[in-house]
């Protein structure tokens, strides 16, 4: 398996190129993926997820994940919604083959690989859109927006999961700091390579600003619905909505 490049060499800048850096960075991190999102937030990193869920108001029929990784999300949608049709996507086979081991609900929670550019299904075929730390990974940001608005039935929802950007030039210089080291630590203990879990930092600045990711958001065609900050604002969870009309 080829190693994670340093973030130095990093190219988070062009579409294919994060694609395919994200496919190294991931497939290295899938075996200790489940341990370090808890190790890189204390903990909190479940409790997130679960507000994520429960943050959803009606119940779909139909819901997809997005960057699934082991399934948590999916897991957590199928235990809320048992009769909904649950669906993970994730770039990396190796994280899909964790989450297929730790699947317990069966036919009702599937997983597949795929690019969020292209998602593989039809217009207004979904109920709900997810994703937990997607949208910060995915490779052309607009493109994927514009995807999750095209999948979305007419009153879909959008809720997503992820680093927050500030506004503020100073709290952006030090959440990098924070996040270059306690994940270049962290990457360092499990994997020998800072490149790892310190890519958080390195993404986070290409990221957009929190107003500008709700410009993003209403450019799509989407409404916001809510939004709720978590340690600082160092992560946000966003909810949003395809109108009706559309």
């Amino acid at each position: 398996m080829p190693k994670v490049p340093k973030l130095k060499n990093a190219a988070l800048n062009e579409a294919e190129s994060k694609m395919n850096y994200n496919r190294v960075h991931f497939a290295e991190a899938a075996p200790r993926y489940d341990f370090v999102t808890k190790a890189l937030s204390f903990g909190a990193d479940a409790v997130w997820k679960k507000r994520l869920v429960a943050a959803l108001e009606s119940a779909p029929a139909s819901a997809l994940d997005l960057a699934c990784g082991t399934g948590d999300v999916c897991f957590l949608l199928a235990a809320r919604f048992p009769e909904a049709r649950v669906e993970g996507l994730d770039l990396t086979e190796e994280m899909l083959a964790l989450a297929n081991q730790r699947n317990g609900f069966g036919d009702r929670a599937r997983f597949v690989l795929g690019d969020m550019r292209a998602l593989p299904h039809a217009d207004a075929a979904l109920d709900l859109v997810t994703g937990s730390y997607a949208l910060r990974n995915a490779p052309d940001l607009n493109q994927v927006l514009l995807e999750i608005h095209r999948v979305l039935k007419p009153g879909g929802v959008a809720a997503f999961l992820d680093f927050s950007k500030s506004p503020s030039a100073l709290v952006r210089k030090i959440q990098y700091g924070l996040l270059r080291f306690w994940g270049g630590l962290w990457g360092v203990l499990l994997h020998g390579n800072p490149a790892v879990h310190g890519y958080i930092s390195e993404s986070l600045k290409g990221y957009p600003t929190r107003p500008e990711l709700d410009a993003r958001f209403a450019a799509a065609g989407f409404e916001k619905k809510s939004s709720r900050l978590f340690y600082g604002g160092m992560t946000e969870l966003l909810v949003f909505k395809k109108p009706a009309a559309d």
